[in-house]
């Protein structure tokens, strides 16, 4: 009966041991991040993330076997999702545990907010509540497929590639929240600078739509 109830136990330890198995590259994790955006094909998917169409079809392979991607076929391309939203939760708990407990994760990303007010400094629900009042200007820095496929709340769709191009349609009288994929995103940061440079008012957001859903906010998708 022991024994029974110990290989018991080690199937199911063994099972959620996949899961593990799964992350354990950074790539992958940096695949699933991606795909906390929305859906994206597999050669976009490579470009973004620094990888060959191969390679990261591998990562992917092992994701879906876990069963943390699904896929779709159209055409001659091959589109990748995240199974549920839970594996976006997954995501950001993780790399919040990661940046609690590892103080080298901590000094990294410090590096990415080289000024004191480069942050915002009220919280999510205040950000919110300024947002819906027109108190600030939310933008949302990412490509306009991600902010179609779910978007903070009165955020307004400015992808970075484009912002220099439309700067005399922000509002010079308030202030300028800009976000993008999350804390390791580097676009809002980008975004931050270019709105100082030229002048505005401008902090950034360090979450991004996983992070801001993942505290039980809203989030938009676009009709």
């Amino acid at each position: 009966m022991k024994n029974s109830g110990r290989q018991a136990k080690d199937v199911l330890y063994a099972q959620v041991a996949r899961i593990g198995k799964a992350v354990c590259s950074p790539k992958r994790l940096e695949l699933i991040e991606l795909l906390a955006q929305g859906e994206k094909p597999v050669d976009r998917l490579a470009e973004e993330a620094g990888m060959s169409v191969k390679l990261t079809s591998a990562h992917l392979k092992e994701l879906r076997l876990a069963h943390m991607v699904v896929a779709r076929k159209e055409g001659k391309n091959v589109f990748y999702s995240l199974n549920g939203e839970a594996v976006a939760d997954f995501w950001v708990a993780i790399r919040s545990l990661a940046e609690d407990r590892l103080l080298e994760l901590r000094v990294a990303l410090a590096k990415l907010s080289e000024h004191a007010n480069e942050l915002t400094p009220v919280s999510r629900k205040e950000l919110l509540a300024q947002a819906r009042r027109g108190e600030v200007v939310v933008l949302d820095v990412r490509p306009e497929s991600e902010f179609a496929a779910g978007h903070l709340p009165y955020a307004l769709s400015m992808p970075l590639a484009d912002l220099h191009r439309h700067l005399n349609e922000l509002p010079r009288d308030k202030p300028v929240v800009a976000y993008c994929r999350g804390p390791f995103c580097l676009m809002a940061k980008e975004a931050v600078e270019l709105l100082r440079h030229e002048g505005f008012e401008a902090i950034r957001l360090e979450d991004g739509v996983a992070e801001w859903r993942a505290h039980g906010l809203p989030v938009k998708i676009a009709r």
